[in-house]
């Protein structure tokens, strides 16, 4: 682990929960149409969603995208969506490492997730803070 980490995991474990996950997001009823959109590399996708973890976790500098723009220009990212992908996340979370571990990445991948849901509601919303139904 890094000075800077949030706590200790290793790259190659970031990469194998990323893999893992979207093992089950391909597989998924709800979640599998919404990344099959946008997803055509999947080798790629995973790549730089390491990264991202990576930046966030271990203090890493490989990542430079902005993930709310990416979920709010979508078009298809709903706010209900991200109980469903943390619920997964978390799943896959507890059976790849060790609980304490686990739960450190949980918590922040809710914290990252309720920024990013806020980020999609807030596109979805008209004049006056109404809610645009799509």
């Amino acid at each position: 682990m890094t000075a800077l980490a949030r706590f200790d995991i290793t790259r190659d474990e970031i990469e194998r929960v990323v893999a893992r996950f979207y093992e089950r997001v391909r597989g998924h009823p709800g979640l599998a149409p919404v990344f099959a959109a946008h997803v055509d590399d999947w080798p790629a996708h995973e790549a730089r969603v390491a990264d991202f973890w990576a930046n966030a976790i271990l203090m890493e500098r490989s990542y430079d995208g902005n993930p709310v723009a990416v979920h709010r220009d979508a078009g298809n990212v709903r706010p209900g969506m991200f109980e469903t992908w943390l619920a997964l996340f978390d799943n896959v979370l507890a059976q790849e490492l060790t609980e304490t571990q686990a739960q450190a990445w949980s918590a922040l991948a809710h914290r990252i997730g309720s920024s990013l849901r806020a980020g999609v509601v807030e596109r979805m919303r008209g004049p006056g803070g109404v809610p645009i139904l799509r």
